[in-house]
């Protein structure tokens, strides 16, 4: 076992600990792990027990994160723990983040050597959530910064605001999972908070971090037109040029509700494009533009075919057409 003493958390009476990385504030007991399955309690200290177990290492297209308007185009070197601080019953990875898998200990520097040697733009800590894996994410962002590499965390947005405040200047692009603009569905079907979500969205907004949403549309518990106009309000006043990418749910884990319809999906974007610049959909073909279509003058800026993107609408991150900046990190 790979394991380093935590960060945030205090010692309690009777050995057990409390955990302060997240909002959940697991109170632990020795020899017990809080929910996210990789802190746990030895003697009375709190150790980041997975530190640097990874449950895969692949070269991705920056697309597929999806991160449409960072880097786009290029590779991305993808890893995550075996773990996750959510319960969703729809999980869509569920045999890595909430059930015990096989994992490969790699270090902070072989990390590094690793980006190097695969040719990508730098590392997307993803595939479950990572925000639990703090320290091996501290640790191997910090080498990676200094390498010249990029950082990119792909998140449900579950800590709370110190060491959010510690971690996301290490952290060039983020996309974060705003799986309900509801309170509600938040607490029944994934055990936290909507409010901390929408904290992490905007401290991540303030510290400069290139910022998307997804929101997995799932029938009968998110999809309502209602519903759907109200998480796009909030992004519009947040930030219109915010992206969002609007992703088709499957039948997964224990939750039984059947795939989301095409027509839903489509009435999905037709709301969301109805007030924001920039929306995508994912897991569905036919669907919506795929292409980034400037807003000032309609020039097509990014053409993607699947994960094959041309990007010869741009000049840097303008329009080559009418030169209006397009928020685009090239």
């Amino acid at each position: 076992m790979n394991k380093v003493e935590a960060k945030y958390y205090e010692k309690l009476s009777e050995n057990r600990v409390r955990c302060h990385l997240c909002p959940a504030g697991c109170l632990i007991r020795p020899s017990k792990q809080g929910i996210c399955d990789i802190r746990s309690n030895d003697g009375g200290i709190l150790y980041a027990s997975e530190y640097g177990n990874t449950v895969a290492l692949n070269v991705d297209p920056i697309e597929k994160k999806p991160l449409y308007h960072y880097k786009p185009g290029t590779e991305i070197l993808s890893i995550g723990p075996n773990g996750c601080n959510f319960s969703c019953a729809f999980c869509q990875n569920f045999s890595i983040s909430q059930q015990k898998s096989e994992t490969r200990y790699i270090s902070p520097e072989e990390l590094v050597r690793i980006t190097k040697e695969s040719g990508s733009i730098g590392v997307a800590y993803t595939y479950t959530e990572p925000l639990i894996w703090f320290e091996y994410i501290y640790d191997s962002a910090k080498l990676l910064k200094a390498a010249g590499l990029s950082t990119v965390l792909v998140s449900n947005g579950y800590i709370n605001e110190e060491p959010a405040r510690e971690l996301f200047p290490l952290i060039d692009a983020m996309n974060i999972d705003l799986k309900s603009i509801r309170s509600d569905f938040y607490k029944k079907l994934c055990k936290g908070k909507l409010k901390d979500v929408l904290r992490t969205i905007q401290i991540a907004d303030e510290l400069n971090v290139h910022l998307e949403i997804t929101n997995l549309l799932i029938p009968g518990s998110n999809d309502s037109n209602e519903e759907i106009e109200e998480l796009v309000q909030w992004i519009y006043n947040f930030n219109a040029a915010t992206v969002l990418h609007i992703s088709r749910y499957f039948t997964h884990y224990k939750h039984d509700a059947p795939p989301t319809d095409p027509e839903s999906m489509k009435i999905a974007y037709e709301i969301a494009k109805n007030k924001l610049k920039y929306v995508y959909t994912g897991n569905i073909t036919g669907i919506g533009e795929q292409n980034t279509i400037c807003p000032a003058c309609g020039n097509s800026l990014i053409n993607r075919v699947y994960y094959e993107v041309n990007t010869e609408g741009l000049d840097n991150n303008k329009c080559r057409s009418c030169g209006a900046d397009t928020d685009i990190v090239v």
